[in-house]
């Protein structure tokens, strides 16, 4: 997800003038220029002058244009609450496989290296990983996982299977049948 807002800057201050003006360049203020303090549609400078103002802000709100960029194949992606879903529904039909880990969980600092061989193996495969950690709890909880690390895996936006533990061959296998599933209708 991605907000971009249109810059302005502060121009010297006049009776009948302009209070803002758009630009792309950075501040630069001298003594002739004022601060202006902004509330609804109404500015008011330094000097206690209110008026009218109009801003237009553009943005972004295509999550999944952003998500489809941030995934590269061969790699693994790291995930937060705001992108998960966004990239799993970007996949589309692909398999999205998951590492749900801690930072002080031993068992997910091992096989993390062997989870980044399978996204170098499985080319097809989209691999993601999220931290449990306090800002992430609610899509863990969603996603109901009770120990670390879990591997969930899921095909159309659907979790079809899950690993718990560190358990390399479990992953691989849970892998290797989802690829070779059919499609659901």
């Amino acid at each position: 997800m991605a907000l971009q807002v249109q810059a302005c800057r502060a121009v010297p201050m006049a009776a009948s003038g302009p209070l803002m003006q758009s630009s792309s360049s950075s501040l630069s203020w001298s003594k002739n220029q004022s601060m202006i303090c902004f509330t609804g549609d109404r500015a008011l400078r330094a000097d206690g002058i209110s008026r009218r103002v109009s801003l237009k802000v553009r943005s972004s709100l295509d999550t999944s244009a952003a998500a489809v960029t941030a995934v590269q194949v061969g790699q693994v992606t790291e995930v937060n609450k705001d992108t998960f879903w966004p990239i799993v529904n970007a996949a589309g039909d692909k398999i999205v496989v998951l590492d749900m880990f801690t930072q002080w969980c031993g068992p997910c600092k091992v096989i993390a290296p062997r989870y980044q061989e399978l996204s170098k193996k499985y080319l097809d495969v989209v691999f993601l990983k999220l931290d449990c950690n306090q800002e992430n709890k609610p899509l863990a909880k969603e996603l109901g996982i009770k120990v670390v690390p879990t591997f969930k895996i899921l095909k159309n936006s659907k979790i079809v299977k899950e690993v718990t533990g560190a358990k390399y061959d479990d992953l691989v296998a849970a892998i290797e049948n989802a690829r070779q599933s059919k499609p659901s209708s």
